[in-house]
Order: C-alpha cells, then structure tokens, then sequence
C-alpha cells in the first residue's frame, strides 16, 4: 500500500486574526491536487485554532501545535488533548525540536505526549531531529532512534501517527539537509522502525521531512522513496506552501 502525501504547515507564534484569515484564502482559493493523492493538515497558534477551523476548506485539516502530557487541571497556561478533541481538531504536533531546546521536553516526555495525546484520539505529527553538533559527531541516528524509541516504548497502535524528521540545523536557518541526506535518515528510521517496532509499521508509517522546506526544493525532496511528504514552517505563510503541496505530484507519477 503506498503511504498517501502528507503536507504540514507549522505556523509556530505568528499572526494576527487578520494576517489569518488571508492565508486561510490563499489556501482556501488554490487548486491542489486531491486528498486521494495528499493530505494537508495547517497549525495555526492556539488562540487561532476555532478561526481557522471555522473558515478552512473540509479537504484541510488543523492541528494544534503542543498539548499537555495529560488530563487538564491546575496546569495555568497549558491545553489539554481533551480540549482538542471537544474543539474537534483532529491533529497535534508533539517534540518539536523548539519546545526540546527552549523548553527542555526530554525525549521521555514527549513519548509521555504522544502516547496521552493518542489514547485520546487525536492524531499526532511527532517530531525528531539532531543538532548540528551531533550530526558533525556522526551521532544523527543514535539521536534519532532514541527519541524515537521513547514513542515507540509507548505506543502500540501507530496508525495515528506521523513521524517529522526535522534536522535542528536546517529549521528556519535557510540550510537544507540535501534530499540525500535527508532520505539517508529516513531510510535509516524505517529500518529502525522494522527492527524494533514491525515490518508492518514500518512500511505504513510516514515519515515527512521538516527543515527550510521551500518551494525550490520541494520536488526533489519529494521525490526520494523514503520522504512521504513535508512539515513546513516559514513557507507555510507564504503563497509558496501552495506549490509545495503540489509536489505531492512527483509519488503520483513515480
């Protein structure tokens, strides 16, 4: 079975209700391919989750961009998976190497995440990714397989679940892992995941690439066998997020 496209735009702290509702447009009034062929999930801020559900097109989806590690309570100033799935936002994106850096989740904590997050329905965008230091000590899959491990530990079912390779040293930085690189890594993952999880989840499992993905380089990158598709950040604002989700194209005619 092939693994459908799947295309991420992770809008991180940005925007206004305004500068939201004309990217919501933009999306809205393109002509992208079908959600046989790709599936499109947005993740506006948290403030702008009901906004952006409300006005996007039914063939889009949204996700929320963290949520608590589990039932809500006195947690001042965090979101809860249930709150998601009452709002009826079907996705969440956990791990992401902003929130490991800046606000120290361990790789034990966002499997924590992931595993509370899908006990409760949602669908969840997982992310992993090395440091320009552990890439230039040789460590990348050591790195990789144990954040990935902590999911794995776990998590039984992995039909809900997408994995984002995001190398830290080519997000919003301009560099690109080169597609290579980046299908040297998702190659690698895969194995990964036959060996420790199964052959099965292995092969079903998406494993979609993040790190100043643009509309110059998304085709080649899309096109590697092991890339299933993209979580985008600063192009996703742009009206280039448009044409990166037209590469889904390229598995099409694969």
């Amino acid at each position: 079975m092939a693994r459908k496209f799947f295309v991420g735009g992770n809008w991180k702290c940005n925007g206004t209700a305004e500068e939201v509702k004309k990217i919501v447009n933009t999306l809205n009034e393109a002509q992208v391919p079908s959600q046989e062929v790709v599936e499109v999930v947005v993740s506006p801020p948290y403030v702008f989750l009901p906004l952006v559900k409300s006005i996007l097109r039914p063939d889009f989806y949204v996700a929320a961009q963290n949520c608590w590690v589990k039932k809500g309570g006195a947690f001042t100033g965090e979101v809860s998976a249930e709150m998601l799935v009452n709002l009826d936002i079907p996705w969440v994106i956990l791990g992401h190497s902003e929130r490991r850096a800046l606000l120290n989740e361990t790789n034990e904590f966002v499997g924590d995440k992931v595993a509370y997050a899908l006990a409760q329905g949602l669908k969840v965008i997982a992310c992993v990714g090395e440091t320009l230091e552990q890439r230039e000590s040789g460590s990348t899959m050591d790195v990789v397989a144990a954040q990935t491990k902590a999911i794995a530990d776990r998590v039984s079912n992995w039909s809900n679940v997408v994995i984002a390779y995001e190398p830290v040293w080519a997000i919003g930085t301009g560099k690109v892992a080169s597609p290579a690189q980046a299908q040297e890594v998702h190659d690698e993952l895969r194995k990964w995941l036959a060996k420790n999880v199964s052959a099965d989840v292995a092969a079903t499992t998406r494993i979609i690439y993040g790190g100043s993905v643009n509309g110059g380089n998304c085709k080649e990158l899309g096109g590697q066998a092991d890339v299933d598709g993209f979580l985008v950040g600063g192009a996703s604002l742009k009206p280039e997020f448009i044409d990166i989700i037209k590469a889904a194209e390229v598995k099409k005619s694969a």
